[in-house]
């Protein structure tokens, strides 16, 4: 078995499972993911404000807001176009989502 080339981690803690962090989970792991791509529940990724959220490594992308809906964009123009899906990229981390490089 070859090691993952990506790993999408999905926080299953609190705030995210009140807002749907569990259906975003089942939606990822449903889905017809690119080889290389692994799906992994995790512990709290430490940005409740904005459940529920999911980093990419070794990309270091994350995302916020997530609902099940963003599921199919995200695969399609990040994990098999390598593109992040820029209104979905957390804000904090990712700056320039909000018009400005960092």
């Amino acid at each position: 078995m070859t090691q993952p080339q990506r790993t999408l981690f999905i926080c299953q803690s609190t705030s995210c499972l009140a807002r749907q962090g569990a259906e975003v989970l089942a939606a990822f792991q449903a889905a017809d993911l690119p080889d290389g791509v692994e799906v992994v529940p995790c512990d709290c990724l430490g940005q409740c404000n904005l459940a529920p959220n999911a980093r990419v490594v070794p990309d270091e992308i994350w995302y916020c807001r997530l609902t099940p809906r963003d599921v199919p964009e995200i695969i399609h123009a990040h994990l098999e176009g390598g593109e992040p899906v820029k209104g979905k990229l957390h804000p904090r981390i990712h700056g320039y989502t909000l018009g400005f490089e960092r």
